[in-house]
C-alpha cells in the first residue's frame, strides 16, 4: 500500500513536470490521452470491479462534450452561468446511465451480455442522432467554435486543470473502492446470487456503478470540448467506445491507474505509427488480443506480478473492529406456512401440493430421499423458483413473486448446500458483507464506519471457528471445503435473521467437523431464538438438533412429528432410511 501511494505521488509529479521537461504540444497531446483515461477509469469500475462491460461509453462522453460545448458558447465567459451548465454535463449522462442500468439489470441476475449489447446499440443510436440533429450538434461537421474555459489556454495551462481533475477522480475512486459499496461491487462480480440472498439489490448496485462511470465519462467530455474546440459525432460513436475498452484492457481493468496508462501508451503509440505504418490499426488490435489472452490484468497486472516475484508478500493482518453493528429489530412469533404449493416446469412436477406449517421457534428438519423436493421448497420460499399455484407466507407476509433480495429483507437467511462465498474477497470481507445485511442504509455504503462493525455473535463465531480470526485477511477461495462450509454457515447466522434455512450444513465435513457444526448450530440458534429449518441426510444431525421432522416425498409432505414417530412410520420406512457418518 505504501508503495502504491508513493508511486502515485511520483506519477502525478511527473505529469506536472511534462510541460517543463518536454514542450506544450506534448503536454497538449498527453492531456487528451489523460481525458480519455478518465473514461477508462469509469469502464474499469464497471468491468474490472462489478463484472459487466459497457460497450457504449462514448455515448456519455459525447453527451458531456456536447453539453459543455453548448454551455461554453452560450455563457460567453460568464462563470455564474457556466458553472451549473457544466455540472449538467456530468449529471445528465449519469442519470441516463443509472436509468438504463436499472431497466436492464432488474430483468434478471447475470444480464451482462444483454447489457453490453444494449449499450452498444445506444452508442450507435447516439451517433445517428448527433449526425442528423444539425441545429443542436452541428451534424456531420460537428459543433465548432467552442471557446476555452475562461482564463485557461487549450495549448497552455488547461493541461494542469486536466491533471488536477484526474488526481481528484483517482483519489475519489480509490476511496470509493475501499467503502462497503466498493466491496459489494466486487462481491457482485464474484457471486451475484449469493449477495442477493443477503438482502442487497445487485441491480441497484450495478446501476449506481454504471451511473458513476457515465458521470466520469461526462466529466471527461466536459474537458474535451474546450481542449479540442470542436465536438463531432465520432465523439459519441462505437469506434471511440471500442478504443476506450481497448485502452482499459491494455492498461489493466482491475486498477485505477491502469486505464490511464493504457490510454497514454496506446495513444502515443498510435500517434507514432499512424504517420509511419499503413497498418497501424492492425498493430493496435494485435496488442489488444495478446493482452486479453496472455495478460488479462493488463500492464498494471504484469507489473504487480513482477513485484510479487521480487518481494516477499506482506503478512495478513486482521482488521480492528471496534464499533458495534446496529441491532436487528426483534421479531414476533414465527409463522411459516406452505399452503398447497405447486411448482411445475413443463410436464415435471417439482412440488405437488406441499402443505405444512411451523408456528414455534427452534430447529426443524426436512428429510427425504433425493429428488423429494426439499431444496426446491427452499427455492420456492426464497424467490428462486416461481410458484405455479398455492402460497407461502412468513409472519403473515406472502413470499410469492418476491425476488431473493426482497425475501432476505423479510428476515430470512439462507445457506446453500454447496458452500457459497465470495472467493476473491478476504474472509474478513465475507464476514463484513453478512454484518452489513439489512443493517446498512445508503449513506453507510459510502462510509468507512461499517468496515469496523462487530457484534457479539461475530465474537462467538470467531471463537468457535478460530480460522475466521487467524486467517481473516486470507482469501476465502483458498480455504478448505470444510472451512468454506463453516464460513458460509457463519455468514448465514451473522445476519441474525428470524428464519434461517440450512441446506445440508454438514455436507463434506469430517466426523469431527460435523460434531463441531452440530454444537455451533444448537448453541447459536438457541442464543438468537431463531427458527431454523435444516435439510439433512445425516440422521445424527437430525437426532441431535431437531425435535420436529418433516418428511417429503415426490414433492409432497409424507409425514411429520418427532424423530421417533417418523422412524416408526411405515410410509417413511418404505421410501427413506437416512444415514450417518
Amino acid at each position: 500500500m505504501a508503495f502504491s501511494r508513493a508511486a502515485s505521488v511520483v506519477a502525478f509529479a511527473a505529469l506536472l513536470a511534462v510541460p517543463v521537461v518536454f514542450d506544450m504540444f506534448t503536454a497538449y497531446q498527453l492531456g487528451l490521452y489523460l481525458i480519455f483515461g478518465m473514461v477508462g477509469q469509469g469502464i474499469a469500475l464497471c468491468w474490472g470491479r462489478a463484472g459487466f462491460l459497457p460497450l457504449g461509453q462514448a455515448l456519455f462522453f459525447g453527451m458531456g462534450a456536447y453539453i459543455a460545448g453548448a454551455a461554453l458558447k452560450s455563457a460567453d465567459g460568464n462563470l455564474v452561468l457556466l458553472a451549473p451548465l457544466l455540472v449538467l454535463a456530468i449529471i445528465v449522462p449519469a442519470l441516463l446511465a443509472a436509468l438504463v442500468g436499472l431497466l436492464v439489470f432488474n430483468r434478471q441476475i447475470g444480464s451482462g451480455p444483454y447489457f453490453s449489447l444494449i449499450t452498444l446499440a445506444l452508442a450507435m443510436l447516439g451517433f445517428q442522432l448527433a449526425n442528423s440533429a444539425d441545429t443542436i450538434t452541428g451534424g456531420f461537421n460537428g459543433m465548432t467554435g467552442i471557446p476555452g474555459l475562461p482564463g485557461f489556454d487549450s495549448y497552455g495551462n488547461l493541461y494542469f486543470v486536466v491533471v488536477g481533475v484526474l488526481a481528484i477522480v483517482s483519489l475519489g475512486l480509490f476511496w470509493l473502492l475501499k467503502t462497503p459499496f466498493g466491496v459489494l461491487l466486487s462481491a457482485t462480480a464474484q457471486n451475484e446470487e449469493r449477495l442477493q440472498f443477503f438482502g442487497f439489490s445487485t441491480s441497484a448496485l450495478k446501476a449506481a456503478a454504471f451511473g458513476i462511470s457515465a458521470g466520469l465519462a461526462g466529466l471527461a467530455g466536459a474537458l474535451y470540448a474546450p481542449h479540442q474546440g470542436i465536438v463531432t459525432p465520432q465523439s459519441v460513436g462505437f469506434l471511440l467506445s471500442a478504443e476506450f475498452v481497448i485502452w482499459t484492457a491494455v492498461g489493466g481493468r482491475a486498477s485505477i491507474a491502469g486505464p490511464v496508462i493504457g490510454a497514454v501508451v496506446i495513444g502515443f503509440l498510435a500517434s507514432e505509427l499512424r504517420d509511419t505504418f499503413r497498418y497501424w490499426e492492425a498493430v493496435i488490435g494485435l496488442i489488444f488480443i495478446v493482452t486479453v489472452l496472455k495478460f488479462p490484468q493488463g500492464l498494471i497486472g504484469l507489473a504487480e506480478l513482477l513485484k510479487r516475484r521480487l518481494s516477499k508478500a506482506d503478512g495478513n493482518t486482521a482488521r480492528i473492529r471496534d464499533i458495534n453493528a446496529p441491532a436487528r429489530e426483534a421479531g414476533g412469533a414465527p409463522a411459516l406456512a406452505f399452503e398447497d404449493v405447486r411448482v411445475t416446469m413443463g410436464p415435471v412436477r417439482i412440488l405437488d401440493g406441499l402443505d405444512f406449517r411451523i408456528n414455534r421457534p427452534g430447529i426443524h428438519a426436512i428429510i427425504g430421499p433425493n429428488g423429494a423436493g426439499k431444496t426446491s421448497a427452499f427455492n420456492a420460499m426464497t424467490g428462486r423458483l416461481p410458484l405455479t399455484s398455492g402460497g407461502i407466507s412468513w409472519r403473515s407476509r406472502s413470499l410469492a413473486d418476491l425476488k431473493p433480495f426482497q425475501v432476505a429483507r423479510t428476515d430470512i437467511s439462507r445457506k446453500f448446500q454447496i458452500p457459497s462465498v465470495f472467493p476473491e474477497l478476504s474472509v474478513d470481507e465475507n464476514l463484513d458483507i453478512a454484518l452489513w445485511a439489512n443493517r446498512t442504509g445508503v449513506s453507510d455504503l459510502f462510509s468507512m464506519r461499517p468496515l469496523r462493525w462487530r457484534s457479539d455473535l461475530y465474537d462467538t463465531l470467531t471463537e468457535r471457528f478460530p480460522f475466521l480470526k487467524d486467517g481473516g485477511g486470507g482469501i476465502a477461495g483458498s480455504l478448505s471445503l470444510g472451512q468454506r462450509q463453516m464460513l458460509d454457515f457463519s455468514m448465514t447466522y451473522l445476519t441474525e435473521a428470524r428464519l434461517v434455512l440450512l441446506d445440508e450444513p454438514c455436507a463434506g465435513l469430517s466426523a469431527s467437523e460435523t460434531g463441531a457444526m452440530i454444537d455451533a448450530i444448537a448453541a447459536i440458534n438457541s442464543d438468537l431464538g431463531s427458527t431454523a429449518i435444516i435439510i439433512e441426510h445425516d440422521m445424527r444431525v437430525v437426532e441431535r438438533l431437531s425435535d420436529h421432522v418433516f418428511v417429503m416425498h415426490q414433492g409432497r409432505l409424507l409425514a411429520e412429528g418427532d424423530i421417533a414417530a417418523v422412524r416408526a412410520n411405515p410410509d417413511v420406512k418404505a421410501v427413506y432410511s437416512g444415514g450417518t457418518k
